[in-house]
């Protein structure tokens, strides 16, 4: 009994014993799953009250398990710890209490639990305090966004509203404000697309007064809205890009782009095939319009940066610097370059420039209206905003419509004697339009446009206008006008008609021209005309000899068709220019300043008589010298040299004048008819069209203006096998002209409902030096009507 009670004691003492360790087991096995509970809430973030519920009950538990701790620690620690409590309690000094405090504050450290101290602040309770803290400020970051809201949307209200600005530009809105309307903000540039619009609207109604007041908008809008317009070169890139033009004519830039090469740079872009691209394009007739189409059809990840005025500009202009073998090559990656970054009608007037052919009905005296009137109307070199917006407000229509032609009537003027708008556009915004004339001057290396002279039937008529005027009649020679410009460097050079650099055609010219001229001339621009010139016969030779020549970088000793000058004017000497002088004192000085050389350089022949019969028989002997007729020019009253004008101080008298239509025509080709019979596989005939300046439109023998004729319907009265561009100028002579119900030259003018047609017309040769604006106009067609021709079809006077 005795053993089996001590063998109970025994096992009593070693559970006790042995009871803290299973305790310290328990206890950590706890606290693995603690932290096991922990991984998977950080795996899983619960809310933020499931976190404050999840930490209260740690708290809680922890609590338990110390009051579980408490209970189940031995007899004899407890009291001992009761002892020790009662011996405190006995202890009265202050010193003691604050030992005790303490003692106590180290016990109670060490008694919390291992567990609580791995608790993440994650997990852990947020105080009211914090809470507060935080609410508050989630309420001010919701106040301050609030705040910043409007100017976000502002914001992006802007944004979309300058790209859906620029998409629903237009020009020619009623009421149109440059700086409110415009698609575009100060200190941005000026946006392709904007100028694209303006060709949009210009393309659908070609009348000249619209192209006119629209361009005359845009143009304001681009002094108004760029920062400091006269540091601005937006402008000019802007009247380079409506004219079709890389920079002055007689610079000679140009793309050097073809149509198989635009086709290939499109389906490279464009990511679709070439053969596609090709039958698309002829059956559209516009390889713009297939540009468009096939752009507008294609989607990209990223949308490269707006395309620019300035910035389209400049890269035309790259592509004409381009040469050598890998030229191509670089210009279709500057091509396709320019294709991605296309919207809408960008792509459609990109490729029609890059082919020279705008086709929208733009004419360069047009844009020098538009010019005019935007400089008027807003005055350049204001702040912004303009303080002037219309400076013709409150004027009467009339008045404001002639102070507009009188300003336009200088720009045009002064274009004639600086045909440079890297010159005049500066100048225009810097020093205004009152002020081009004693900045922009005639100068030798500029070639100007010539003065052009008014058809006439026959002598009588000659009689008849300069009855009053002491005039003179020359020679009017068969050859190729020939500005000679000779430079205070002792440089000469020579330009055709159309401002072409014509310098490398004719070495021999430059060679001979320091002889013929005398010591005095410094520099001077004379007019004169290159004849074909026969040394052996010392005879003048056809035109058609002339165009034989090579036509650029002609070597002296290779040239087999010599050449003439017969001068006739002399427009600038020694610094001063002379076209406001009358025809009398500038041939005068002319004759003072060189001298003649037979075969080489001579003056053109003259006779000064107002004698009918002594003017006929002059006239016979030009056909006999192989001339062309005769040149009829006032002396002294309204003798002044009128740049780029045709006018009627100066009448040709041509030899056809003696039978038949008293003048030759000169046409455009705008159809073709397929050859029938012997003719099969050519052209049998072509469809020919005059210009009318009022509309700027080429008046075909059908009812329908060129300007519409791509788009081929049922409305017309008949239709060619093909219609060709407006490129090529024929001249043509004809037996009569007569009235036609069919035709459109000049309707209105003699009936109400016919034109005006050639009966018997005969081809004499392609007039090069002629652009397709300088065809004959449907005004002059019913001027050689009205001066002496009976229509067959009963016109009456």
């Amino acid at each position: 009994m005795e053993e089996d009670a001590k063998e109970e004691r025994v096992e009593k003492a070693v559970a006790v014993a042995n009871s803290p360790d299973e305790e310290e087991v328990k206890k950590k096995k706890e606290r693995e799953e603690e932290e096991k509970a922990k991984e998977e809430e950080r795996v899983k973030p619960t809310s933020s009250d499931e976190k404050e519920k999840k930490a209260e009950g740690v708290e809680n538990e922890e609590e338990a398990k110390e009051k579980t701790d408490d209970e189940k620690r031995p007899a004899v620690a407890k009291k001992k710890e009761a002892v020790e409590k009662d011996t405190r309690e006995g202890e009265g000094s202050p010193k003691s209490q604050t030992a005790r405090k303490q003692k106590e504050a180290k016990e109670q450290k060490d008694k919390e639990p291992p567990k609580k101290a791995p608790i993440s602040s994650f997990f852990a309770p947020r105080k009211a305090a914090v809470k507060t803290e935080k609410a508050e400020e989630s309420e001010g970051e919701k106040k301050t966004s609030a705040e910043r809201k409007p100017s976000a949307e502002d914001s992006k209200d802007t944004k979309s509203e300058s790209t859906s600005g620029q998409t629903d530009y237009d020009p020619s809105r009623p009421k149109y404000h440059p700086v409110d309307h415009a698609c575009w903000k100060q200190g941005q540039k000026v946006p392709y697309l904007a100028v694209a619009r303006t060709f949009e609207k210009i393309e659908e109604d070609s009348g000249s007064l619209c192209v006119v007041s629209v361009h005359a908008y845009v143009f304001c809008v681009i002094m108004c809205v760029c920062v400091c317009v006269v540091f601005s070169d937006d402008l000019l890139c802007c009247v380079y890009l409506c004219l079709n033009q890389l920079g002055p004519a007689y610079l000679g830039m140009e793309l050097g782009v073809g149509e198989t090469v635009l086709m290939k740079a499109v389906a490279q872009a464009t990511g679709r095939q070439l053969d596609k691209i090709k039958a698309e394009a002829q059956e559209k007739g516009d390889l713009g319009l297939v540009a468009e189409s096939s752009r507008s059809n294609q989607r990209m990840m990223f949308q490269p940066a707006s395309l620019t005025a300035g910035g389209v500009f400049r890269k035309l202009k790259e592509i004409a610097s381009m040469s050598g073998n890998s030229a191509m090559n670089k210009k279709i990656d500057i091509i396709k370059g320019l294709f991605v970054a296309c919207r809408f009608s960008e792509a459609r007037y990109i490729v029609r420039s890059l082919a020279g052919k705008l086709r929208i009905g733009l004419a360069e005296q047009s844009v020098l209206s538009a010019l005019s009137q935007a400089v008027c109307l807003t005055p350049p070199g204001q702040g912004f905003p303009p303080a002037v917006i219309d400076a013709g407000k409150g004027m009467s229509t009339e008045s404001r419509r002639a102070w507009i032609e009188e300003k336009s009537l200088i720009l045009k003027q002064t274009y004639c004697e600086m045909p440079n708008y890297d010159v005049i556009v500066p100048v225009l915004l810097k020093e205004g339009i009152d002020e081009l004339p004693n900045h922009c001057k005639l100068t030798p290396g500029v070639p100007l446009r010539p003065m052009l002279a008014h058809p006439t039937k026959g002598v009588g008529e000659v009689m008849k206008r300069f009855d009053e005027a002491a005039f003179t009649c020359e020679y009017k020679y068969d050859g190729e006008r020939a500005q000679i410009h000779i430079l205070e460097s002792g440089e000469v050079r020579v330009f055709s008609r159309n401002q072409e650099d014509n310098t490398s055609k004719y070495p021999d010219i430059l060679s001979r021209i320091p002889k013929v001229k005398k010591d005095s001339v410094v520099s001077c621009v004379l007019d004169s005309e290159a004849v074909a010139w026969d040394r052996e016969k010392k005879q003048i030779q056809p035109f058609q000899v002339l165009t034989t020549r090579k036509r650029k970088d002609v070597d002296a000793s290779e040239i087999k068709v010599q050449v003439c000058v017969y001068a006739f004017d002399l427009l600038y000497l020694n610094g001063e220019s002379l076209v406001r002088q009358p025809l009398s004192r500038r041939r005068a000085l002319l004759k003072e300043s060189f001298s003649e050389v037979e075969g080489e350089f001579v003056f053109a022949r003259s006779i000064d008589s107002d004698n009918t019969d002594a003017i006929a028989e002059f006239l016979e002997q030009s056909v006999r010298d192989s001339c062309e007729g005769l040149m009829v020019k006032t002396l002294e009253k309204d003798a002044t040299y009128e740049i780029a004008k045709r006018s009627h101080n100066w009448l040709k008298l041509k030899k056809d004048y003696l039978d038949g239509v008293g003048d030759t025509v000169d046409l455009c080709v705008i159809g073709a008819y397929l050859g029938k019979g012997k003719r099969t596989g050519t052209y049998g005939g072509f469809l020919l069209a005059c210009y009318d300046e009022d509309n700027e439109e080429f008046q075909s023998h059908s009812i329908t203006p060129l300007n519409l004729i791509c788009n081929e319907n049922g409305h017309y009265l008949f239709s060619p096998d093909v219609w060709l561009d407006a490129v090529q100028v024929w001249e043509v002579k004809c037996a009569d002209l007569s009235l036609s119900p069919v035709y459109k030259a000049a309707m209105g003018m003699v009936d109400p409902e016919k034109g005006i047609s050639l009966r018997f017309p005969r081809f004499l040769r392609i007039r090069d030096d002629k652009k397709p604006e300088d065809a004959t106009t449907g005004a002059q067609v019913h001027q050689i009507t009205r001066t002496g021709m009976e229509l067959v079809e009963g016109y009456k006077k």
